[in-house]
This record gives structure tokens, sequence and C-alpha cells, in this order.
């Protein structure tokens, strides 16, 4: 029962984050192309990419604080701030308005650049992860 409450309230922090943000951006730069989205969703899966390689069997968590860390981080507040349906939404919506360049650029930009930084995040924890520690 635990899993769930910690996945409940990483969901909740995650998606607060995500509007937070996604109205921050959207008030700097407008709403024409959504870049708000694009940094949640390559924000995001860096940071999945990063406590994925933290609590890999072989990293530096034992097994409960690794089960912690999936449910709560990854499952929850990752689960809860990344887009990924805002963003086929918003592409929808610039198809269905023939914004083909924009359309183009958000599928591009976003499947390019959240692969990269899921891999570097990945590639971060595991830096962490095989440090020698206390």
């Amino acid at each position: 029962m635990m899993a769930y409450l910690w996945v409940a309230i990483g969901g909740a922090l995650g998606s607060v984050g995500r509007f937070w943000l996604n109205g921050m951006v959207s008030r700097s730069f407008g709403e024409t192309f959504p870049w708000g989205t694009m940094l949640i969703n390559i924000s995001g899966s860096f940071i999945i990419g990063l406590i994925a390689a933290l609590a890999m069997p072989e990293g530096r968590l034992d097994s409960p604080s690794r089960a912690f860390v999936t449910q709560f981080f990854m499952i929850g507040i990752c689960g809860g701030y990344t887009t990924f349906s805002s963003f086929s939404l918003q592409t929808l919506n610039l198809l269905r308005d023939r914004e083909w360049l924009y359309a183009g650029g958000n599928i591009l930009f976003s499947v390019v650049l959240c692969l990269l930084a899921v891999w570097l995040g990945y590639l971060l924890g595991a830096t962490f992860s095989s440090m020698k520690g206390n």
C-alpha cells in the first residue's frame, strides 16, 4: 500500500511542477510553439535517465531504497511531470492547423533532444553509481 502512496505523492508533485514550469515558459516565450512541453519532456527524460542509472541493481542503492526511488521519483514524479500526451495533442493540433514546420520541428526536436537527454542523464547517473563511496 505504501508504494501507491509514494507514486501518488510523487505524481502530484510532478504534475504541479509541470503546471508551474509550462506556465512560466509560456508567459516568457508565448504559446505559438509548445516550448514548455518540449522543455518538460527534455528535462524529464534527463531526470529519468539519471535516476534509472542510480537505481540499477549493480548501483549504489540497496533494494528498499531502489524500490522507493523507482516508485516515488521515476513512476510518481517523472510520470506526473513529463507530458508525452500533451506533446502528442499539441503536435496533432499543429498538423490540423497546417503548421507543418512547427509540427515537424516539435516531433524532431522532442524525439532527438529527449533521447539525448535520457542518454546524458543515464551516463551521469552511471558515473555517480560507479563511484566508490563510504
